[in-house]
């Protein structure tokens, strides 16, 4: 009988699969559908130090093997996501919890981050710091290994559980961001966020999305993520957590190749709401194909030989 669990900063994960943030609400939408306690853990809507309604509309766009999304960042604040969110998430989810975190100033983040830490669901922080969709809030830190060392070290003064920071790949060196977040004491990296894109109306003669620019994700965006999430695999030796374009068994198999500890599925759950439930149900077929005993084994794997 296969293995499927991971080990993700000391907590042990049934499987390595993780909705990603902005794909699945509190969770408590998805637990209507299906007992969402299958996944490994998930990464819940991006939190911010107060109330914001995110992005004028239109907010997405299709496009060939993706989308365009430009939601901005659209949450009830740090308060309220303690007060009436964890609460209803407790109720239809029994394992820890990843806490994804956003801001516009690196005492936004570390107010925030300490706000949460004393929540028992959460097991894990994901600090965002890649945000392409909000003006002056977290792709500037996430562009900058200088900025993104700041907020990490911010961030690791107040909290007292693994934190992720969550890269973007509108740089030209992730490694060197992600080696500076290794510096001040982040205990892993996700990457990649969204890559930043945009279309235009042909009859109207003007970018669809009213914020002009999104970020870019879906299928298409996959060779991307597996080139960055092996490049820092190279360089780093906290974990990664690796996205972009997740959306069969195989290739959660591939991305743990390139070096991921745990893998999220973002876009793909808005196509199909079961995306990450049909994923964990086909992992032990897909690993028993390619002679897969623990997954464990083969992370990183890629890079031997």
């Amino acid at each position: 009988m296969v293995d499927t669990s991971v080990i993700l900063s000391g907590i042990k994960m049934d499987n390595p699969v993780i909705p990603a943030s902005g794909t699945f609400g509190f969770g408590y939408e998805f637990a209507s559908i299906y007992d969402i306690n299958c996944l490994g853990t998930f990464s819940f809507k991006g939190t911010t130090r107060d109330e914001r309604f995110g992005n004028p509309t239109p907010r997405i766009a299709e496009c060939p093997q993706g989308m365009l999304n430009s939601v901005g960042l659209q949450n009830p604040g740090v308060d309220r996501v303690i007060s009436e969110e964890l609460p209803k998430l407790k109720e239809c989810f029994h394992k820890p919890v990843m806490a994804n975190v956003s801001g516009f100033s690196v005492e936004d983040y570390a107010y925030t981050c300490e706000k949460l830490d004393s929540e028992d669901q959460i097991g894990w922080f994901e600090v965002n710091i890649s945000c392409p969709n909000v003006h002056g809030g977290g792709l500037a830190f996430g562009t900058s290994a200088k900025n993104a060392a700041e907020v990490t070290k911010a961030v690791k003064k107040v909290i007292t559980k693994p934190v992720f920071i969550k890269l973007s790949p509108n740089v030209t060196d992730i490694v060197e961001i992600a080696k500076a977040c290794e510096s001040e004491g982040a205990d892993g990296v996700s990457l990649i966020n969204t890559l930043l894109g945009m279309r235009i109306d042909l009859k109207s003669k003007k970018p669809i999305l009213a914020n002009k620019m999104g970020g870019f994700s879906g299928p298409a965006i996959k060779p991307v993520a597996l080139r960055m999430v092996y490049q820092v695999y190279d360089a780093v030796k906290i974990p990664i957590i690796g996205m972009g374009g997740i959306s069969t068994a195989e290739d959660v198999i591939e991305m743990m190749l390139a070096g991921a500890t745990a893998v999220q599925v973002g876009a793909q759950n808005l196509v199909d709401p079961f995306a990450c439930k049909n994923i964990i149900d086909n992992l032990p077929k897909v690993m028993e194909k390619y002679r897969i005993n623990s997954l464990t084994d083969i992370i990183g794997g890629a890079h031997n030989g």
